[in-house]
């Protein structure tokens, strides 16, 4: 196959900054092919942030390190037994690839042969929009033909859906996830790759947890998750992942944040899908986030109380699940509460009933003082309360 050269150019810092265009010429001073791919590519031509650059390459790894020493650079072989040496320059680093093809695929990871083919190391990706390739100045190859399916925002599978999915489940996730970031909801899922997903359905049920959880999180930061959530549902995927999960709530809930111009939160919108504990391996800061959220939406705390106890965030948080459990808005009222509970700040402090109280009893006095000035709207004094003992 040939390069599949174009005339379209993309460019940006990301491409142009000085680090970069030092590795990408030590590669072709050295003799060698390289591009950036994937990911860096995409955005920039979508119009979206580039965080990531990766590199892909004709040079062998141990040549990569034998450039990157002569011209002064620092080789690091984050991944090399696979083809990848990370080059730092000028202090950020740069993965650096060798072209492969794939050789032995089990579900979970690849046996790799590495190759001087650009379009063998397209060929092994996962879809059409994240096959391109660019040179260091900016000139766009496509061996697979995806900036058509770029352009039209259409999430497309290399080749067959089945094959694809079958080197690595996780791609069944990961269709998703593109689908809510870059694809147009408009022209709806590609019937072959829900096709593919729905004969594959076992193969979800052999990843690990973690790689569940990181993408399911990440699926579930998009603005709008909703369609691509809700046809996990309807083609049996979301059931594997999360069993007893609903979207009935993920709606209005989406819905609300975009009214009130709330930033999403994938916590937030997990715990709309009522699965209490899911074993997505989290960490145990998400764990209790999520619990938290969860506890508080059928609880009797107002808007005030919420903030007061728990933060602005978290009582905005259950606020706006309480309102897509429940099928009401968030009202200007509950709002203007939270804002006052975020503000308020107990007037007592333990010193107050001392001597005369200590242990359990003194416990047991600052919260009653505690409740009776929640109770009042965070109006009592500090005189007040303390009167009323």
């Amino acid at each position: 196959m040939s390069l599949a050269k174009t005339t379209v150019t993309v460019t940006g810092d990301w491409l142009t900054r000085p680090e970069t265009q030092q590795v990408l010429a030590m590669l072709e001073d050295g003799g060698h092919q390289g591009y950036v791919v994937g990911g860096c590519v995409r955005n920039a031509l979508m119009g979206v942030a580039v965080s990531d650059v990766d590199i892909a390459s004709d040079a062998r790894p141990e040549r990569v390190v034998e450039l990157a020493q002569a011209a002064g650079l620092k080789p690091v072989p984050t991944g090399i037994e696979h083809g990848t040496v990370t080059v730092v320059a000028g202090g950020i680093g740069h993965e650096i690839t060798t072209f492969r093809a794939d050789t032995e695929t089990d579900g979970r990871r690849a046996v790799v042969r590495f190759s001087d083919d650009i379009a063998e190391d397209a060929a092994r990706r996962d879809f059409t929009m994240n096959a391109l390739y660019a040179d260091a100045r900016g000139l766009i190859f496509d061996p697979l033909d995806g900036l058509p399916d770029l352009r039209a925002r259409r999430v497309r599978f290399i080749g067959a859906a089945t094959d694809r999915i079958r080197e690595d489940y996780l791609r069944t996730l990961r269709y998703f996830r593109f689908s809510a970031w870059y694809g147009d909801p408009g022209q709806g899922f590609d019937p072959d790759a829900l096709a593919g997903i729905a004969e594959t359905l076992d193969g979800l049920d052999t990843l690990s947890r973690e790689r569940v959880g990181q993408e399911m999180l990440r699926l579930l930061a998009a603005p709008d998750p909703v369609p691509a959530v809700s046809v996990m549902a309807q083609v049996g995927v979301l059931a594997h992942v999360l069993p007893g999960a609903s979207v009935t709530a993920l709606g209005p809930l989406v819905a609300e944040e975009q009214r009130l111009s709330v930033a999403p939160d994938a916590l937030r919108r997990l715990a709309s899908l009522g699965v209490e504990a899911p074993d997505l391996r989290l960490s145990k800061a998400q764990q209790r986030h999520l619990a938290l959220y969860q506890g508080l939406i059928g609880e009797t705390q107002g808007p005030a109380e919420l903030a007061y106890r728990h933060g602005g965030e978290v009582a905005q948080s259950v606020l706006l699940l309480r309102a897509a459990s429940f099928q009401q808005p968030v009202t200007e009222e509950a709002l203007f509460e939270m804002a006052r509970g975020s503000e308020a700040n107990f007037p007592l402090s333990a010193k107050d009933f001392m001597p005369a109280l200590k242990g359990p009893a003194l416990g047991e006095a600052l919260r009653a003082a505690e409740k009776r000035w929640i109770g009042s709207g965070f109006t009592l004094t500090k005189a007040e309360l303390l009167s009323d003992e």
